[in-house]
């Protein structure tokens, strides 16, 4: 998944401002602050997806955002709104639904209180 990002990244003349990163299921192990975090069809597999959105917020500069996607159909609504949830309670705001093709989306930004 991350090389076929990096493909498009490159084929529309963005790779030099995406950072890829592939992390363990422990921890994302990530440092510095960051103004946009994709989670793409991938938070249904995290076993500790309340801790993976705590790391993500704390990975955020204050303003940044986290835009969370998850495929129809493996996670159902109410598996979805559980992750919003989740997010929600880690420190995120929801800004809007994002309509991505057969999958349930929103966009987040990290609220208030100082970045990691």
């Amino acid at each position: 998944m991350l090389a076929r990002v990096a493909r498009r990244g490159a084929k529309v003349g963005l790779a030099s401002r995406i950072r890829l990163h592939h992390a363990d299921a422990s921890a994302l192990q990530v440092y510095g602050l960051f103004d946009f975090v994709l989670a793409f069809w991938m938070v249904h597999e995290v076993p500790d997806q309340e801790t993976f959105l705590q790391q993500v917020r704390a990975a955020l500069k204050s303003d940044g955002h986290l835009a969370l996607v998850e495929p129809k159909g493996h996670v159902g609504p109410a598996a979805f709104d559980r992750t919003v949830r989740l997010a929600e309670a880690a420190g995120f705001t929801t800004t809007r639904e994002l309509r991505v093709f057969f999958s349930r989306g929103v966009l987040m930004v990290r609220r208030g209180g100082s970045a990691a």
